[in-house]
């Protein structure tokens, strides 16, 4: 069978400048993990109050994709690309030169506010740049920044952090914001980017886009509210196991303290892998994508809990957890950019917010079980409970994506409908 040409042409090279963005944000979101006792020792705080910075760094995330999207979405995306990056850039050069905690936590909110408009509007212009049917391609390429983040901006930044001290991590964090902004600079159009000529021309378009009113009010609709939560969910069960891993592999598991990085490393290439390969399959096989990545991720989470005390299966086991979380995830996040049609500027905004939702819950969530007969296997259950909530939310989901994907390829001459 002969692939659409759409599916065949390289993916723009202005994705991959959006995506060295993603990797340093990324890295800022995740590296706390790390640096939090030596910060707290600098600052002559406790550990505890120093975890209020990565609480802060969250709650802007959620808060700040649809506040910064409405804010920005009349910009050329071009201007509102580069002045979240700018942004965020600056919010981490001042964290590094100051001694006030106060003022830390208050550029932790800002980063995170620029990280959270920068992604809602990122991800919107990612769907614009390419043909309706390579959304998930385009976003998967997005999408590999966090990921990558995961393999090697974290490690790397624990390292920067442990010879150089934590300041130089936050340094590290604003340069690698330059060539990303230069990159934007030259290959983000500077106009609004206009959506390709293959979109049916009822389709809204950049220049002829809704009100902000009309694009809110798609929220209503039970179809994309569904696709959200879900997307929380399998995001929240994510992050509970992943922020309290380390207790699995250092406690349960017995290994040293130095295989607690090769266990992150471990899910972020599984993370990057899922991530990718779901990028191929999103567009034109989201049920099958769901319905075979859903259970196996929720019997994995299982599985993990049961196999902790042995090394081997649980490395083994984290590799595919990673893998499978992000495969799922990031097909929930392309869903829903379809889900959301009337909402040309704020669908990334939708997205971003509900995925930060579950990564801030999920943590909350695990917490609670480390001091319960669990102990550090309780986020794994959490995760496996959450999961199979999500499960149970998306069953009446499964034809509407397998008809709308039908309906969507099938109106595309010459080309065959999807097996769902």
């Amino acid at each position: 069978m002969r692939l659409p040409l759409s599916l065949s042409l390289p993916l723009p090279f202005p994705l991959y400048l959006l995506s060295l963005a993603v990797f340093a944000m990324g890295t800022s979101e995740f590296m706390l993990a790390g640096l939090l006792p030596a910060i707290a020792a600098d600052l002559d705080i406790t550990v505890g109050t120093s975890a209020t910075l990565t609480s802060a760094f969250a709650a802007g995330m959620v808060v700040g994709a649809p506040l910064m999207a409405g804010f920005a979405r009349n910009w050329p995306r071009r201007s509102a690309l580069l002045g979240f990056v700018g942004v965020f850039a600056a919010a981490h050069a001042v964290a590094a030169v100051t001694s006030s905690f106060p003022l830390l936590v208050a550029t932790r909110v800002v980063a995170a506010l620029a990280n959270a408009g920068f992604l809602a509007v990122a991800l919107t212009a990612a769907a614009t740049l390419v043909a309706p049917d390579r959304k998930g391609r385009a976003l998967a390429v997005l999408l590999s920044g966090t990921t990558a983040a995961t393999i090697a901006g974290v490690p790397g930044g624990a390292l920067l952090g442990a010879v150089f001290g934590w300041r130089a991590t936050f340094w590290a964090v604003a340069a690698l914001c330059v060539p990303a902004a230069l990159g934007i600079l030259r290959g983000i159009p500077a106009t609004t980017v206009r959506v390709p000529h293959t979109q049916p021309p009822s389709s809204p378009t950049p220049s002829t886009s809704p009100s902000l009113r009309s694009e809110l009010a798609e929220l209503r609709r039970p179809g994309l509210v569904r696709v959200m939560v879900v997307g929380a969910l399998v995001n929240a069960a994510t992050f509970a196991s992943f922020t309290f891993l380390a207790p699995v592999v250092t406690g349960t598991a017995g290994l040293g303290d130095l295989w607690v990085p090769v266990a992150l490393v471990l899910f972020g290439a599984g993370s990057f892998a899922g991530v990718t390969v779901a990028g191929r399959l999103a567009d034109r096989y989201p049920g099958r994508t769901l319905a075979t990545g859903g259970p196996l991720l929720l019997l994995g989470w299982p599985a993990l809990a049961v196999l902790a005390e042995h090394p081997w299966p649980l490395l083994g086991l984290v590799l595919v957890q990673g893998a499978l979380s992000f495969a799922v995830g990031s097909t929930l996040i392309t869903r829903i950019l379809y889900e959301a049609p009337g909402a040309p500027t704020m669908a990334g905004s939708y997205a971003t917010a509900a995925l930060n939702t579950g990564a801030t819950t999920g943590p909350l969530l695990a917490a609670p079980t480390l001091t319960t007969p669990l102990a550090a296997l309780g986020p794994l259950w959490t995760s496996a409970a959450l999961v199979a909530t999500a499960l149970l939310i998306a069953l009446p989901y499964g034809a509407v994506v397998r008809r709308g994907a039908v309906l969507r390829h099938g109106a595309r001459r010459g080309t065959p409908a999807p097996r769902a």
